[in-house]
């Protein structure tokens, strides 16, 4: 950070403080009708730092209003189209990833306080909180976008935010091609799948691009089907006219009120569906698609983390049996043989770019 930086970013703090405490004592007073947070903040400036060119003073309070009710230092990276996570490792240390690629950034929060300041402000809207009693979060900003929050004692340097961002528009699969993300032959194929009715299962390592994808395949789905996305974050953005969007929930601060993907799964058989899309199946649900996809529902689409085509079909195998329903190893291997008509492995290379190395067709599936 350069002088500059540090002397703006230490004037715009201390004359923050000081606003933050006199409208405290105006609340405290009873004393309403004072001016909104800029028109304040605009005031405090021109009265302590006068001397200042007028840009530079825009700038401070800029600063002051982001640190007030924003997301501090990180608004100015959530702004960048082109920034599709921002990784904050303790106050000092922020990356970001840009077209696959993770950049340093000099970010930097002035403190331990500040940071948490801001995961506050995060969080708050969102009806959640992190402490030590419950140092780690997972939740869903208002654009969509997924943060994830750890805070010591777990996260020894410091408190670390993940925010992985996702815009209003999805690539479809005439884009991917575009990209070379996969082939024309590839795209046919994926197209002709999903209008068929048929079961694809698109597997990858974290960050491949599988809710990408999994959106992109989304739009040959008819639209006069009823389609129900059951995700842990709703990430993806169907184009059918008949979408019931459902989320789970986590349990609530006294430990209840916790809603599985399982349990909006098991629900949503009982909605009507002519089409069913997991965002990611990473559990005992597993068991409950290969039922739904033996039993008529025909066309599921969802991920899976997996290092390739048959690690897929293995691991949705184990997650099945994690469910405990007694059912032999025999079975649930031939409910997935005839339930998974598809799958599709993702890859991030070394560039940042996302590639579908592989897709292979389940026997009897």
């Amino acid at each position: 950070m350069s002088a500059r930086e540090r002397h703006l970013a230490g004037l715009a703090a201390s004359l923050r403080s000081r606003l933050v405490e006199t409208r405290r004592l105006k609340a405290a007073a009873g004393r309403t009708g004072e001016a909104d947070l800029a028109l304040a903040a605009q005031d405090l400036v021109a009265a302590e730092a006068a001397i200042l060119p007028g840009p530079v003073r825009e700038e401070v309070v800029a600063r002051i209003v982001r640190d007030s009710v924003g997301l501090g230092p990180l608004e100015d990276l959530l702004v960048d189209p082109a920034v599709e996570e921002v990784m904050v490792n303790g106050p000092r240390v922020v990356y970001v990833e840009r077209r696959g690629r993770l950049e340093p950034t000099e970010v930097r929060f002035a403190d331990e306080e500040e940071l948490r300041n801001t995961i506050e402000r995060i969080l708050a809207p969102l009806g959640r909180r992190v402490d030590e009693l419950s140092p780690m979060v997972d939740a869903r900003l208002a654009d969509g976008s997924r943060v994830n929050v750890v805070v010591p004692p777990l996260a020894i340097d410091g408190p670390v935010v993940s925010i992985r961002r996702f815009g209003a528009e999805r690539p479809g699969l005439d884009e991917l091609v575009a990209r070379g993300s996969l082939s024309p032959a590839q795209r046919e194929l994926l197209a002709a799948v999903v209008a068929e009715r048929r079961s694809v299962l698109v597997s990858g390592g974290t960050g491949s691009g599988k809710t990408t994808l999994l959106n992109a395949l989304s739009g040959f789905i008819s639209p006069r089907e009823r389609v129900v996305t059951i995700e842990d974050a709703a990430e993806l953005r169907l184009q059918q006219p008949h979408v019931v969007r459902l989320e789970s929930r986590p349990p609530g601060i006294e430990g209840r009120g916790e809603v599985t993907i399982r349990d909006l799964l098991r629900n949503a058989l009982r909605m009507r569906p002519d089409r069913i899309v997991i965002g990611e199946v990473r559990g005992v649900e597993a068991l409950d698609l290969l039922t739904a996809l033996n039993t008529g529902h025909e066309g599921a689409l969802s991920t899976l983390h997996a290092n390739s085509p048959a690690d897929a079909l293995a691991r949705l195998e184990t997650l099945a049996l994690m469910a405990d329903v007694g059912l032999p190893h025999e079975a649930i291997v031939e409910q997935v043989r005839r339930g998974i008509d598809l799958v599709v492995q993702l890859e991030r290379r070394g560039d940042g770019s996302r590639l579908v190395t592989e897709i292979v067709e389940v026997e009897g599936g």
